[in-house]
């Protein structure tokens, strides 16, 4: 069970490093006025750090060999 955690933890850790981020679009009312209505789209992103993945995958690497050694 660790050693899958881990291998997860190295795979997303990889993956955040190589993708800081990602955006997506969100339709907003602007203007609900009985029956009329305007809407917008907006784009909305979410971005983390670089340090995180790097940090996530070391915890996949410590995870993954602290549960070799065991068996």
């Amino acid at each position: 069970m660790n050693r899958t955690l881990g291998i997860i933890l190295m795979v997303v850790g990889i993956a955040m490093l190589i993708w800081t981020g990602f955006s997506y679009t969100k339709r907003e009312k602007i203007v609900d006025a009985g029956p009329i209505q305007i809407s917008a789209d907006k784009e909305k992103s979410v971005n983390w750090p670089p340090y995180a993945g790097g940090i996530i995958l070391v915890a996949g690497v410590i995870v993954f060999v602290t549960s070799r050694n065991r068996k």
